[in-house]
């Protein structure tokens, strides 16, 4: 019984400890634009399943802000399994992605930067646009990720 008390009364404090660390996620990035786009970052340990169930959940998530498949997205990504599940989830939702940072003149692109961090036995995911940011934490299991919390949201402009 012990266990199970301490664990309900560390709650609450996990959920502060995560939103404090997501403000500073959040406060990260002051602006972007495409020359400035930030490198994205997550860790290579986190599986395929799970890094998919997050791509897929904050991307449907930035669909909501920005519109489904209505831009290029600029996207610089790192070689985890979490980059290359966002371009995926990106593309799955109908857009156009650019990692070298090329397109035409007429194009309109979003530039985007993702951090993804180990916390706490939780990982916290970021995506970052010039005009949004939405965070969240997951619970990962070796299946894949539930969300652990509420999405963050932070328009800018």
């Amino acid at each position: 019984m012990r266990n199970s008390a301490d664990n309900l009364l560390l709650r609450p404090i996990r959920a502060i400890a995560a939103a404090g660390t997501f403000a500073i996620l959040l406060s990260g990035c002051q602006s972007m634009g495409t020359d400035g786009l930030v490198a994205s970052n997550a860790p290579p340990e986190i599986s395929g399943p799970a890094a998919s169930a997050i791509a897929g959940d904050m991307v449907s998530r930035l669909a909501e802000q920005i519109g489904p498949g209505k831009a290029t997205v600029a996207l610089k990504q790192d070689a985890s399994p979490f980059g290359q599940a966002l371009e995926a989830a990106l593309k799955g939702w109908g857009y156009a992605v650019v990692t070298d940072q090329k397109t035409d003149s007429g194009t309109k692109v979003i530039p985007l930067a993702y951090i993804v961090l180990p916390f706490d036995d939780q990982v916290l995911a970021r995506l970052s646009t010039d005009s949004v940011e939405l965070g969240r934490a997951y619970t990962v299991t070796p299946g894949g990720a539930t969300p652990a919390s509420a999405l963050s949201l932070m328009r800018r402009g």
